[in-house]
């Protein structure tokens, strides 16, 4: 049986392995295109204007749709534990499925050379790659020795008052122990806002740390780290992979105040799917005392969401001005034309959907992410619907820098999607897990949830129900439907090496 939890992160500091000196490198640059990689976190796909979502401010992300192709519907598999992010980021330095890419993360916690040499990273390298990170890590393979060079490493989110957290449900439990008195014992910037009055927490407060800890904002680290590393790559030609990962829009939602005054409160629209709360939130992972979920107050109020939302926006406007002084600086290097850029986020987020507010769910909002790519001889301003993961990022820079797809690396290459010579995904349906309490099939147009620990399972039709509210499950026209798509869950569980056993619940069923 897997491990549920994180490895303690001081297993970080016990990797041992050396990057690859240039001696290793396997064949020659030649003219090799230049990688930059985008990263954002907890980014769902609903936030980019120029897709169509107008309540954002998004004008370099707009600008990176318009110069680039687009897929619309981007996934992540999900997590081994609360942390999605780990998973996610696991994967793609591995290119490695779910499952595997927890395995993958346990030898690299052990400083097994073999998986080291298997990331992302050093796999550009023995092509001759200058290769490159800031920002966000959290992953156990240690940035500071699989990248030629790592700047601000940071950890899985900013330093809050989440180390409270804990001691406050336990005096919840031992006091009261009644839902209706939670509000009331969360500490500081969790809980929040219980309404106008409630002014305890503000994102422009500096002293709060989080993205200002260190007196600089933590997006406009990662920008300064960019622009440094691009006056540099701009004096040499060896090809370079930047790994550009920001720590936004991950809460505590905190961004300068102009960026706050863009969304005014009475301009915040509350998700047409907005719920007090999510019936089943327990029983799929998502209690009161998970720490995302933790943010907010219980019930949801229409207030308390607007509020989240606003911040949400305004991180993600502040991420997007520090992007677009990145592309500014790879524009003025000269080395756009043989450059090709991707943006990606490593999951989505639910912030008011459903009565949720963290992404440990299956729900299109927290899986679903926007994804696009910019570069030589990709179609400008396309959008494309095939079914793709975050990780195939992995695996179509493998193919453009002229890397053979070693037999480890599971994702695929979308290039010959955006050529046009392949019509259809690369897979036969869309596979989602969160531990042991969630799995999710998304395929042909609808989407099956199961949540075992209760032996629910709902069905959605996707281009009927985009929200996903209404459950067709019960319903006997759509027995069938639910049985097919459970059966191929069934097959894609084998494919992802999934260990969990849902034959007793699929047997139910057949009765």
């Amino acid at each position: 049986m897997r491990l549920l939890y994180c490895v303690p992160l001081l297993a970080i500091f016990l990797l041992g392995s050396c990057k690859p000196s240039g001696s290793e490198k396997v064949s020659e640059t030649g003219d090799k295109p230049n990688i930059v990689f985008l990263f954002a976190d907890d980014q769902t796909f609903e936030s980019i204007r120029a897709l169509g979502f107008d309540e954002v401010h998004t004008p370099n992300l707009d600008r990176l749709v318009n110069e680039g192709t687009t897929f619309t519907h981007a996934y992540n598999m999900g997590g081994w534990n609360g942390a999605i992010c780990v998973a996610s980021r696991a994967m793609i330095i591995s290119g490695s499925y779910i499952w595997n890419a927890q395995d993958k993360s346990a030898m690299w916690s052990k400083g097994d050379s073999t998986a080291l040499n298997q990331t992302w990273s050093r796999l550009l390298q023995k092509q001759g790659y200058d290769t490159y990170m800031t920002g966000k890590w959290h992953v156990l393979a240690p940035a500071g020795t699989i990248f030629n060079d790592a700047r601000h490493i940071r950890p899985g989110m900013p330093v809050d008052r989440g180390n409270e957290l804990g001691a406050a449900i336990k005096k919840w439990k031992a006091e009261s122990g009644d839902m209706k008195d939670w509000n009331n014992y969360m500490p500081v910037g969790y809980g929040r806002p219980t309404g106008p009055d409630d002014t305890e927490w503000s994102p422009t407060d500096t002293l709060q740390g989080g993205f200002w800890e260190g007196g600089k904002h933590w997006s406009e680290v990662v920008r300064d780290d960019a622009l440094s590393f691009i006056d540099l790559a701009t004096k040499k030609d060896d090809p370079f992979f930047m790994y550009l990962a920001f720590n936004a829009t991950h809460d505590p939602r905190q961004a300068p105040q102009r960026f706050l005054d863009m969304y005014p409160l009475e301009n915040i629209k509350v998700p047409e799917n907005f719920l007090p709360e999510y019936p089943y939130k327990d029983d799929m992972g998502n209690p009161p005392g998970l720490r995302d979920e933790a943010l907010a107050p219980f019930p949801r109020t229409e207030y308390a969401v607007k509020v989240h939302r606003q911040e949400y926006y305004a991180l993600l406007s502040h991420m997007d001005e520090q992007i677009g002084m990145i592309l500014d600086s790879l524009e003025a290097s000269g080395k756009m034309d043989n450059t090709y850029i991707f943006f990606g986020a490593d999951h989505g987020l639910s912030v008011g959907h459903h009565g949720l507010i963290g992404k440990q769910s299956m729900f299109d909002h927290s899986v679903r992410i926007p994804m696009m790519v910019v570069g030589p001889g990709i179609p400008k301003g396309k959008t494309l619907d095939q079914d793709v993961y975050l990780q195939d990022i992995m695996a179509t820079s493998l193919e453009l820098a002229g890397v053979e797809k070693p037999d480890y690396v599971q994702f695929n290459s979308f290039m010959d999607i955006i050529k046009g010579e392949r019509a259809e995904s690369h897979y036969n349906g869309i596979y989602g897990a969160y531990i042991d309490v969630q799995r999710m099939i998304r395929k042909d147009g609808f989407k099956l949830l199961i949540y075992p620990k209760i032996d629910k399972v709902l069905l959605f039709d996707m281009e009927k129900d985009p929200i996903e509210m209404n459950d067709l499950a019960a319903n006997p026209e759509y027995k069938e439907k639910v049985k097919s798509l459970f059966a191929d869950l069934l097959e894609l569980q084998k494919t992802m090496d999934d260990e969990l056993d849902l034959s007793g619940l699929y047997d139910k069923m057949l009765e």
